[in-house]
């Protein structure tokens, strides 16, 4: 299957996942005059044992949260309808996806109760040099090794660095440039206060790196505030031998927190790394929060990742984390927290079109106190989850 070069090298560090390029690819045409518009979508469903009596939980995505412990979970339904950009010419598209339950609530383009625009945008290509591809409209970040769906990501919880630093989402302009097949570019400008809030909508350093602050807080940016971001990917050719794939990528955000010069920045890096055993991949990332909006806001996530295909139908992933901030970012009612988590996932391919996991993870407070998990240090849980894709 062939891809563009753009997508081949953010996929390599997680910002887009090939798996999403693929289920794009073999999504459905609509009958339509646009005939060229595809059909395609998911939905996810999870079971999730917490051990002990508790319900606090560290601060995660929506699907992990203290409301999905404990019970069966039907998280999002997806709908995406789309008609790609074509290479080489004066090309145009767009893209819309829509989220369905409970995960849909903690989105920034959250319209009602269960229902958010994830993503809709114009696309457009200009053919000049290799092509410049514009985004126009709401589009997903330009930051992250991780992606809001979760059977692109390599585990079903998302890490504490997606949750908590990087914005889920900007309405603005992005242009992209593929210089070569080494090198790849990214910028973008994007509304500062949208009226919409990461993490459930919390006034946090984070939301304000985002550009995305709290609704019961609009109007506290200057009317001119805007989110710039950018980014360069720099990936591995193929005569590096079984270096071969391998990405640098490097993103920042920064966001006009009150219209002075006290903006906060938001800083990542992602490291995808092939290996001599083709089975094997590594990976890692930093979220890096400088220069917050409120006092004691600065927040930094590392994660570490591993991952095997043991069968052609069983592969087990691996992430380990270390998270630190002096507001509370990753702990429930904390005002400066660390935490350590583990995350080990087993995918197992048995059905046509449908992703199968079991999933543990534990997440500990390092930092001294009571424990923030219902006065205890540690949390445990294991996760089923079934992902059936169209």
């Amino acid at each position: 299957m062939k891809f563009n070069k753009w997508t081949v090298a953010l996929a390599a560090t997680g910002v887009v996942s090939l798996a999403s390029a693929v289920q794009a690819d073999e999504s459905h045409p609509v009958n339509t005059a646009l005939s060229s518009t595809t059909l395609s979508g998911y939905v996810d469903t999870s079971a999730i044992w917490n051990f002990g009596s508790g319900s606090q939980v560290a601060n995660r995505f929506a699907n992990t949260g203290a409301d999905r412990q404990d019970g069966f979970n039907v998280n999002t339904i997806k709908l995406q309808l789309e008609k790609p950009i074509d290479e080489g010419t004066w090309s145009a598209g767009y893209k819309f996806e829509t989220m369905f339950g409970p995960d849909a609530n903690v989105m920034p383009g959250a319209l009602t109760s269960g229902v958010a625009i994830k993503q809709a945008y114009a696309a457009l290509r200009a053919p000049i040099g290799n092509g410049i591809d514009f985004k126009i409209g709401q589009f997903d970040p330009i930051v992250g090794y991780e992606v809001t769906d979760s059977y692109a990501n390599p585990n079903f919880s998302r890490s504490l660095g997606f949750n908590n630093l990087e914005p889920f989402g900007h309405t603005g302009i992005l242009a992209s440039y593929q210089v070569n097949d080494i090198i790849g570019v990214s910028g973008g400008v994007a509304n500062g206060d949208s009226g919409f809030g990461l993490n459930g909508g919390s006034l946090t350093a984070a939301g304000f790196a985002s550009g995305q602050a709290g609704s019961s807080f609009r109007g506290m940016l200057a009317e001119s505030a805007r989110v710039y971001m950018g980014s360069v990917v720099v990936k591995a050719p193929e005569s590096t031998g079984w270096l071969s794939g391998s990405s640098l990528y490097v993103g920042a955000v920064n966001g006009d927190a009150n219209g002075s010069k006290n903006d906060p920045t938001l800083l990542y890096v992602g490291v995808s790394l092939a290996t001599p055993i083709k089975e094997l991949t590594l990976g890692a990332s930093a979220d890096l929060l400088f220069n917050g909006g409120m006092g004691n806001s600065y927040a930094n996530a590392y994660a570490f990742y591993t991952g095997y295909q043991i069968t052609e139908k069983l592969k087990a992933n691996n992430r380990f984390e270390y998270a630190t901030s002096g507001y509370g970012a990753f702990l429930p009612g904390r005002t400066e927290d660390k935490i350590i988590g583990e995350t080990f996932t087993l995918d197992y391919a048995l059905w046509a079109n449908v992703l199968t996991r079991g999933e543990f993870r534990w997440d500990r407070a390092v930092d001294g106190g009571t424990g923030p998990f219902n006065g205890q240090k540690n949390d445990l849980s294991i996760t089923a989850s079934v992902v059936y894709k169209f």
